[in-house]
């Protein structure tokens, strides 16, 4: 981690569902700390609190914790669901399904990772007006899992009636069946969803960034392909 540092001024820490994360923000922040950087912007997740339902929400505020500890200036990203979890769904809309492991009725605002990353590049850009800030990241509309299931059927022109599976299932069909660490982070996850704690939106990322966020529709027509369908017909 030094070497990877070593002449680095800011720096961005992102760390995903899988053990291990607490230690890897302590050498990361430790790093930083001895190479005196200006500024980390670190990758957290909506719903992080010291008393979370998943373990991997939880080492998420405890990262958090380390950074703040540290004395490195840092900012945080509290981003919500990604719009790139459509893709993970692909195989199921090109087979007629729209199958997601959450309940249809929890709510949630999804946003596009480019919307996130423009947002750090920004923060990068003026570290001293965001060191020391908690952002909570959102997409610019906020669904019901059923009504996102009818915005994709909207934009792909299919019918694809909402339809809950369980995680075991959902992790089967993208080749992650055997991993526990984002099992148990997928079942903890509906119950916060269902709880609200992922409702809602946010303007931060557009007031960092000062442009429009990517809806959904967008994000399925720049994706098109995956879905099985070819690029949307322009108007005339």
């Amino acid at each position: 981690m030094r070497a990877a540092l070593d002449g680095v001024q800011r720096a961005y820490f992102n760390c995903p569902v899988a053990d291990g994360l607490v230690e890897a923000a302590v050498m990361f922040a430790q790093a930083a700390k001895e190479q005196k950087l200006e500024l980390i912007v670190n990758m957290s997740h909506f719903q992080s609190r010291p008393v979370a339902r998943s373990k991997t929400t939880q080492n998420h505020w405890l990262a958090e914790q380390v950074f703040d500890w540290s004395g490195v200036p840092t900012t945080h990203l509290r981003p919500t669901v990604f719009a790139q979890r459509l893709l993970y769904i692909s195989g199921f809309i090109r087979n007629g399904r729209y199958a997601m492991p959450f309940n249809r009725d929890s709510r949630v605002a999804p946003i596009a990772g480019r919307d996130v990353a423009l947002t750090a590049a920004k923060i990068f850009a003026s570290p001293e007006k965001h060191a020391g800030q908690t952002y909570r990241l959102t997409g610019p509309v906020e669904y019901s899992h059923q009504e996102l299931a009818a915005e994709v059927c909207r934009v792909l022109g299919k019918d694809l009636p909402f339809e809950q599976i369980t995680v075991s299932t959902f992790l089967e069909s993208i080749g992650l069946l055997n991993d526990t660490a984002k099992l148990k982070h997928f079942e903890a996850m509906i119950i916060d969803q269902q709880e609200g704690l992922l409702a809602g939106v946010s303007d931060a990322a557009p007031n960092i960034t000062g442009q429009p966020l990517v809806t959904v529709e967008e994000f399925i027509n720049e994706n098109r392909s995956a879905f099985g369908l070819g690029p949307a017909k322009s108007a005339s």
